[in-house]
């Protein structure tokens, strides 16, 4: 008797843990049921229609996402490039003796087409240690980005240069929303300063080369080359022509050739501007 009884105690523990590893197995059994008993039209509506509804959902997204309006012209480049006398130029066509900046300026500016569009100009700061959290919190409202270059010293400054513009084109966002890049050849009134054209040629050999030892570096990290965008298209030598944004290198002189009292040699950018 006291061996049945165990046997009798060991059989409904056994099915006590069956059931406590499987709680939702009754209800699953029940939905089971009651889908099979439906009539198999009134399920195909069901799920075509809750497909109908995922399906707009992620149209929605993507269409609200693609028609976000950005309407910011960034100044951006190294410190002492000229990128603050271009924004005071651009806004008021006056000289303006100018410092290092530490922070952000923005105002709106008007371009010179016959829509007369407006855009906010930001005057992002050129120092090393704040260019990165600056471009972090406009990036995204980003039309277009000026990029300012020095041709009076750029020889001394294209790997400075080359590692910022490798930085702004590998940036998913930026790779992304595609803003047009006018890359801005400043201070043409001086003597020695170097044109658009080889400025444009030997950046693309500078970036061409940081390609190679940015990636080799980040592949012998982890095995792979990393979240940015990869610069250009593989197995090809780099062109700014491979990207997916607009990039238009000109020349130009916030100073002008007549100094401080003289107007501001600015056009080509005004143009480029009023393309937008």
């Amino acid at each position: 008797m006291e061996a049945d009884s165990t046997g009798g105690n060991m059989g409904i523990k056994a099915e006590d843990v069956e059931m406590a590893e499987n709680p939702f197995e009754p209800y699953i059994e029940s939905l089971r049921q009651q889908l099979e008993d439906q009539d198999p039209v009134f399920l195909i509506a069901v799920i075509v229609a809750l497909a109908v509804v995922v399906i707009t959902c992620v149209f929605l997204k993507y269409f609200l996402t693609s028609k976000t309006v950005r309407s910011a012209v960034l100044l951006v480049g190294l410190c002492d490039s000229g990128k603050t006398l271009i924004f005071s130029r651009l806004l008021s066509g006056k000289y303006k003796r100018t410092q290092t900046s530490i922070t952000d300026s923005s105002a709106p500016y008007k371009a010179k087409n016959d829509k007369a569009t407006t855009w906010t100009l930001i005057d992002l700061p050129g120092h090393d240690s704040l260019r990165s959290q600056y471009l972090e919190k406009f990036k995204s409202a980003a039309r277009a980005i000026v990029f300012v270059v020095d041709s009076g010293i750029f020889q001394k400054e294209v790997r400075d240069v080359a590692e910022f513009l490798y930085m702004l084109l590998t940036d998913t966002v930026i790779s992304r929303n595609a803003p047009a890049l006018l890359v801005a050849c400043n201070k043409q009134d001086i003597t020695m300063a170097k044109s658009a054209k080889l400025i444009q040629q030997q950046l693309e050999k500078e970036l061409n080369t940081l390609r190679v030892t940015r990636s080799a570096a980040l592949s012998s990290q982890d095995g792979s080359v990393g979240g940015s965008v990869y610069l250009g298209k593989k197995g090809k030598d780099f062109e700014f022509s491979q990207l997916p944004l607009k990039v238009e290198f000109l020349e130009c002189s916030a100073r002008g050739s007549k100094g401080e009292d003289g107007d501001a040699d600015l056009e080509s950018l005004e143009k480029g501007l009023a393309k937008l």
